[in-house]
């Protein structure tokens, strides 16, 4: 197997990854249309103008946003395919070595370790494979296309939201960070307490008293977890209403100096809620390779291991 998580990404689903971009771009570039319809459907209701206006741009509205789910939806299921078809691969190339002869007559610890990769840690693996490359391509898509419109819509509100965005650079690394670490050791941790379990096949109290050990610590590691996560969470959402106000702030003022149309404020405010999403999901992206970049390596080398022992 590979040596680097990106590099099997390659191999099984190199030219799959590039039909991926291409769903990918059609479907952020597709995300500021509503921003735009929605700016133009505000401020034609405002200046009392045809109804039968506002009804075209409703149906194009309609239009855009079928368009769109029905790519995104395309790009969910194929990506899901390219996903499981590499969970499949890792699954045979573990299976075949537990069958083979080799890997009958091998301790338990070692075939503790391979059914649990089997059952559970390629699973999450292959779904990383399907959405490596058009995941972190499509929430930073949205990000850039949505802040480039909203700059575009008015700068001093662009300012304004992104100067109460800019403390994510600072909390939600340093938060993440921490959550990583616990994440990493985590997954040793279960790894061995599996182990323990498949080897245990008599009371030991020396044996129970290090997984009962292990067990707390596992307790400990997921309370700091969700402690991380939902601090974070609450922070992040906080920034969010923040910019909000921020925006309310500099486009009321705007508009009641006549350079705005309430249009405009109506899409930034949404647009700030597009920016939410696309955020918080890359960096949980970023957390999900660094826990799969732990058990891809876990994989490679039991893999590695087993091939070794049958030579």
């Amino acid at each position: 197997m590979p040596r680097n998580l990106y590099r099997y990404v390659l191999e099984t689903s190199g030219w799959h990854q590039l039909c991926l971009v291409v769903l990918t771009v059609a479907v952020f570039l597709l995300e500021v249309v509503p921003l735009e319809l929605q700016r133009r459907i505000v401020d034609d209701v405002v200046k009392h103008r045809d109804f039968w206006w506002v009804v075209v741009l409703a149906a194009v509205y309609a239009g855009v946003v079928l368009v769109q789910g029905g790519t995104k939806l395309v790009l969910n299921v194929y990506r899901s395919w390219v996903g499981e078809r590499a969970t499949r691969d890792l699954r045979r190339r573990v299976h075949a070595l537990v069958s083979s002869d080799s890997a009958a007559s091998s301790t338990l610890e070692a075939e503790g370790v391979q059914a649990s990769m089997i059952v559970a840690e390629v699973e999450s693996i292959g779904g990383f494979v399907g959405g490596s490359v058009s995941e972190p391509l499509l929430q930073g898509g949205i990000l850039c296309s949505v802040l480039a419109y909203m700059i575009h819509v008015d700068f001093w509100m662009a300012v304004t939201a992104f100067v109460l965005f800019v403390p994510q650079f600072v909390f939600v690394p340093l938060m993440q960070g921490a959550m990583n670490r616990r994440t990493r050791a985590r997954v040793q941790i279960i790894r061995q307490l599996s182990v323990s379990v498949v080897e245990g096949t008599s009371s030991d109290d020396a044996r129970d008293r290090t997984d009962d050990e292990r067990i707390q610590h596992v307790f400990e590691l997921n309370m700091g977890i969700y402690k991380f996560k939902f601090s974070m969470n609450f922070l992040m959402n906080l920034s969010t209403q923040l910019q909000i106000i921020g925006v309310l702030l500099v486009g009321g003022w705007a508009v009641y100096a006549q350079r705005l149309e309430i249009g405009g404020v109506v899409a930034f405010i949404s647009g700030i809620g597009r920016i939410t999403d696309p955020w918080g999901d890359i960096v949980n992206y970023f957390r999900d390779v660094n826990i799969t970049q732990v058990k891809f390596g876990l994989v490679r080398d039991a893999v590695a291991q087993q091939a070794r022992d049958f030579d």
